[in-house]
């Protein structure tokens, strides 16, 4: 079968990663959900405060269901919270609140990655729904054009992936030094914040390697099916 044969091996570190990192986002910010912050604000508050104070006026900030399905919409300028965050007073929710807020504040100043990003979500996605139906085709019936389509598409989905790591770990970057700077965790609060923050980019570093990792992999069998004839 084409996808499960020997070249699953080369997807095996991203995969143990993946489960790592899921497993380490989800832990630490059970932890620090369950620590108040000292100032006492709920992370819709923050987040609200933080964008005026960054002279942000034209994004809303809205709960939504879920658990860490908080996000920016840089297309509707909504700052979706889930409810533990909107509504929450602890550490985690601080933290999550104001990196969300880093992705608006990164928008507002036309941060470069982030417009990149942006540009190529259309591409990407196709990439990411086309590539592979292309590509087991292209196998399927010896068209190296078909295969080289669905790599070239993969391709582009790899690509969001890693201009991604530099969107998020800016975002994160922005958002422990406008809580430390606006007052609202003091020095011992920083570790903690850290801490969710890093536990969430493992899974953005994991979703990146994955990617590499199934890119390298077509490549394989790319080569093992020119070989083959």
């Amino acid at each position: 079968m084409f996808f499960w044969n020997y070249t699953m091996i080369i997807l095996l570190p991203a995969m143990i990663l993946a489960i790592y990192a899921q497993a380490k986002v989800t832990t630490t910010f059970e932890k620090y959900l369950k620590v108040p912050a000292k100032s006492g604000m709920t992370g819709a508050d923050v987040a609200r405060q933080i964008l005026n104070q960054s002279g942000i006026y034209d994004v809303s900030v809205q709960i939504q269901g879920g658990r860490l399905s908080d996000h920016y919409d840089p297309r509707r300028k909504v700052l979706k919270l889930s409810s533990d965050v909107y509504n929450g007073r602890s550490l985690a929710a601080l933290g999550v609140a104001a990196h969300e807020c880093g992705h608006a504040i990164q928008h507002d100043v036309g941060y470069a990655p982030l417009a990149l990003r942006n540009a190529i979500v259309p591409a990407a996605g196709i990439g990411s729904q086309m590539a592979f139906p292309l590509f087991f085709m292209g196998l399927l019936f010896r068209a190296d054009t078909l295969m080289m389509l669905g790599i070239l598409l993969f391709s582009m989905a790899v690509l969001f992936q890693i201009i991604t790591l530099p969107v998020e770990y800016n975002a994160s970057n922005r958002a422990v030094a406008v809580l430390e700077g606006h007052g609202f965790i003091d020095r011992s609060e920083i570790r903690p914040v850290k801490a969710v923050l890093s536990a969430a980019a493992l899974t953005y570093v994991a979703a990146t390697l994955m990617a590499v990792m199934q890119l390298l992999r077509l490549l394989v069998l790319a080569g093992a099916g020119r070989n083959r004839r």
